[in-house]
Parts: C-alpha cells; structure tokens; sequence
C-alpha cells in the first residue's frame, strides 16, 4: 500500500496536476491515508473470508518507518534543534571544516546563488546521517573526502572533496537535479508533497535555532512554508487529533504488541518511543543503530 499522492497513488488526476490543484490538495493530508488503508484491510479481509485474523503491519519503506517515526516532533515536545544536534554528533571528525564552510560561501565572488548550494550541501549531510548504511558508512566518506583534500585545499576545496567522495568525480554536480523528486512535479522542488504536508497539516518544529551544530541558524520554518507554497500551516493539529503531547497514555490506551525500534545515530531518533510504555509496547534502541 502507498500513501495517497505519493508514487502512483494519485487519486483523480497526474500528481503533476493534482499538486498544482487547490481542490484536490485537500485530500492529501494523513487522515486520508489512512482512511485509505482502513479501506483496503477491511477488504483483503472480506475477501479472504479473514475477519478475525490480526492485521500484522510491516515490510518494505513503510513498515520500516513506522516503529521508528518521530512521532513527538510537533508542537514544541521535543527541542527544535534534536535533530540538527545528532547529525553534527555524527559528522564530528570533519566538523570545523563544515561549520567554517557557510561563512566562506557568503564571500565567494562567483556564486550568484549561495542559497542553493547551501540547500543541496544540508540535504548531503542530513542524507548521509539519516541514511548512513553500514555497508556504505556515508558519513565517514564525506569526511574523510573533506579531511583528505589535497595539500593546499581551501576550506571550499575540502567541502568539493567531500561532495565528490559521496557522488562521485563529474564536471558538473548539477544542484537543481540533486534537489528534484522523479515522483512528483519537479516544479515544487525535493520531495514537493512530503514539504507541502510539513506545511499545513504536519508542521514539525524541527529547525536549527543555535550556533553548535555544524549548519547554519535558519528562519522559523512555518514562515518558508507559507511563502513557499501559499497555505496556512496548522501547527497543533497533529497533536490535537493524534494526541502527541500525551503519547505514553494515547498509546498504552488503545494499543499493544507494538515494537518502537530506534538507531541512536538516526537524527529522528531525539523524536522516537525510546522507553517501554508497557508490557506489550516495547522500543528496541540500538547504540550505532541507524
């Protein structure tokens, strides 16, 4: 099952279309989702004559996400600045290099648009320490291609390093294409939909409001929402139908048999169930976990 509007789950029109449509906007928001999946279970289960048979969720992105969501990330209950705070922790052995790298780009003559090239290096550093595969280890390439720059290498000669020991040595690394989605209308930039729900309805008070990570301080993140894509952020919602504020008593009052598992060296990890809320309602935390 896919998250309506996401991939090829689009109701009505091209996601394209229905991006750009006001009206159907309306229907992407996650009370839709999942309706749509009360729907498609109470029909695998008439079908399959399977009506008092447990629904067991999990598999493939969507079931692997869910344990480990950060599902206290709204409203102010986890510090803006968590997760910010974990990727630096992740990138300690180049962090000097990084956190200099801002200041420099401000004062580079040939880059017309510094905005941009700041947008696709977050994304690098963020992706690598959420994504930081065991078989990869992202992180440690980016930072030994920024601290094994060749003799002379300026700061910004470093940062290139490090760009090209996570995509590789090309003529050009093209920033528009680093920051587009194959899944929905380039026009609305990386992950267009995903950022349009961060905007109304599922507003996290992620951003970086202090000088001791490795980025640098950005504006309230409501206020790039609205600008960006014209609609009016709800940023109590989630806790209001979800309950977020009160998690251990919403969970442990309807459910059971659930498995939070979190990896320490995730950034959305500081948002996850890292403590047991009951006997059945267990998190599995994981030291060097991702």
């Amino acid at each position: 099952m896919q998250h309506r509007f996401y991939g090829k789950s689009v109701p009505f029109i091209s996601s394209k279309d229905a991006l750009k449509n006001a009206t159907l906007r309306g229907y992407f928001n996650s009370g839709q989702a999942l309706a749509d999946y009360a729907k498609i279970l109470l029909h695998i289960k008439e079908n399959l004559s399977a009506e008092m048979s447990p629904i067991i969720v999990g598999a493939s992105y969507g079931g692997i996400v869910a344990p480990s969501a950060p599902i206290i990330y709204f409203d102010n209950i986890t510090h803006s600045n968590a997760y910010y705070d974990l990727v630096t922790n992740d990138f300690k052995i180049c962090y000097m290099t990084i956190k200099q790298s801002w200041a420099k780009m401000d004062k580079t003559a040939p880059l017309k648009d510094v905005s941009e090239l700041k947008d696709y290096l977050e994304c690098m550093y963020t992706g690598a320490a959420q994504y930081d595969d065991p078989q990869e280890y992202p992180v440690n390439k980016a930072c030994e291609g920024i601290d094994g720059a060749s003799e002379g290498a300026d700061t910004l000669g470093r940062i290139f390093s490090g760009i090209v020991a996570l995509r590789w040595e090309n003529s050009c690394h093209d920033v528009d294409e680093f920051l587009s989605d194959e899944t929905l209308d380039s026009s609305w930039g990386w992950q267009g939909g995903f950022l349009m729900q961060t905007c109304t309805e599922m507003v996290s008070s992620i951003g970086i409001d202090k000088n001791n990570t490795i980025f640098k301080q950005t504006i309230e993140y409501m206020n790039s929402g609205n600008k960006s894509y014209r609609v009016a952020p709800i940023p109590h919602w989630i806790t209001t139908y979800y309950g977020s504020h009160c998690i251990r008593v919403v969970v442990k009052r309807f459910g059971s048999n659930l498995i939070f598992s979190n990896g320490f060296r995730d950034p959305y990890s500081s948002a996850g169930v890292l403590e047991d809320i009951s006997d059945s309602i267990i998190a599995v935390v994981t030291k060097n976990g991702i």
